[in-house]
């Protein structure tokens, strides 16, 4: 690949930071490095007994945090459902911060041999971490019609999923399905209308990248290892980018930030059991200039709760997801 490399952008950067009242001595992760945007913000405030701890799964990404020369900054090749034995790898019980940016990196999506994007032509692949699992080209080459049209359906939110479907497995019939554009080809003669601004392809090559990459379930088995590894009064931040993301993570928070008792007990208000999260604010958007900087910003959600002294249960809150179709 020729000329400059893809700039990504950390989406807000001074919200998500500021959101985990840092302490200067405290111990953070970020979850999903990137390219340091965040990170970068950390480390600036952190003082010197200040640690922090990222996560990457693509390779590339972590290649390029361990440009970072920080005698407080360590960066390890993991998912962020990983997050556990990472901190226990590192010798660390308990964090003041977690920072989780569920987006896909400008470099994924900007570069055409990683097959995220539809607009340029690349291997069809859509792995975040290409050294493993199965690529979109594999599964689309033995999956049935019936699980195309699920995942297109139920990942992409795709009303013409069956339509799609029925043209992937007729295009695969003529010959292999190995390029974005195929693909991108297919699904843009199988759906006739779409809404003005968005690119026929949009929400398969979404479907396609969130299944491939398990993303929905990264994230449900993520949220409870986080809260259980954040010392009291400590603060998770998540940015989410599409509506199944912030679904989960919604609902999650929402039910840790209220306590758990059977209707119409009969118990005083000062008798309360206290959650294990207190939500902070609202919701937060990207404003008007940086979704103008950065478009990619316009469809960005963070919500942010901070952990109370009540213990919390990791087991009996392992599963969090709403059930969602699985291959």
């Amino acid at each position: 690949m020729t000329g400059r490399a893809p700039v990504h952008r950390a989406v807000l950067a001074a919200e998500a930071v500021a959101a985990l009242a840092l302490r200067a001595d405290g111990i953070y992760v970020d979850l999903t490095y990137g390219r340091g945007g965040h990170s970068r913000e950390i480390l600036a405030r952190l003082g010197p007994a200040g640690r922090l701890i990222a996560l990457d799964r693509d390779p590339e990404a972590v290649a390029a945090g361990e440009s970072i020369q920080d005698p407080r900054f360590l960066i390890r090749h993991a998912r962020f459902a990983e997050i556990s034995s990472v901190l226990d790898a590192a010798g660390v019980a308990t964090v003041q911060g977690i920072l989780a940016d569920l987006g896909v990196s400008s470099p994924q999506l900007d570069t055409p041999q990683r097959g995220f994007s539809f607009r340029a032509d690349g291997p069809l692949d859509m792995r975040m971490d290409p050294t493993r699992g199965e690529s979109a080209a594999q599964w689309l080459a033995t999956a049935t019609e019936a699980d195309i049209r699920e995942v297109i359906k139920t990942y992409g939110e795709e009303r013409f999923a069956q339509q799609i479907a029925a043209a992937v497995v007729a295009g695969r019939a003529r010959e292999p399905l190995v390029r974005t554009q195929q693909l991108a080809h297919l699904v843009a003669e199988a759906v006739r209308t779409r809404e003005a601004g968005q690119d026929p392809a949009t929400r398969t090559f979404q479907a396609l990248r969130i299944f491939v990459n398990r993303e929905l379930e990264e994230v449900s088995l993520m949220l409870p290892q986080a809260v259980a590894r954040l010392a009291p009064g400590g603060r998770l931040a998540v940015l989410s980018f599409h509506s199944l993301e912030d679904r989960i993570v919604k609902r999650f928070l929402r039910a840790l930030a209220q306590p758990s008792l059977p209707r119409d007990l009969p118990i005083r208000a000062s008798e309360m059991p206290q959650p294990a999260l207190r939500i902070i604010g609202r919701a937060v958007r990207a404003g008007a200039d940086e979704i103008a900087a950065n478009p990619r910003a316009r469809s960005v959600v963070m919500r942010v709760a901070e952990r109370t002294e009540t213990p919390f249960d990791l087991m009996a809150h392992s599963r969090t997801e709403p059930r969602a179709w699985r291959s």
